[in-house]
């Protein structure tokens, strides 16, 4: 689900042209395309932030597990070695 969607749910099209309507007098025509830029540029930044944090999420829970297995070769390695010693007793 994108952005956009998740900001359009619940408005039905005639809500969407009030709400257009309402821009262009509140705004007027000649500054509509900087409005829309900005919101274009809205959109990205929040989209960019969004992949970063999930790049982030992901590579912290890759770390988690590489060290878990880290961890588990060196108990079973402990535990293999201590199985050894107590069949030489």
């Amino acid at each position: 689900m994108n952005l956009l969607s998740v900001l359009l749910i619940g408005i039905s099209g005639g809500e969407i042209i009030v709400v257009f309507l309402f821009i262009l007098i509140f705004f007027g025509s000649d500054k509509i395309p900087g409005f829309a830029r900005t919101m274009g540029r809205t959109i990205r930044q929040v989209k960019d932030a969004t992949g970063d944090i999930q790049r982030d999420i992901q590579n912290s829970v890759k770390d988690v597990k590489d060290e878990a297995k880290k961890a588990e070769t060196s108990v079973r390695s402990t535990l293999d070695q201590m199985h050894k010693d107590d069949k030489k007793d």
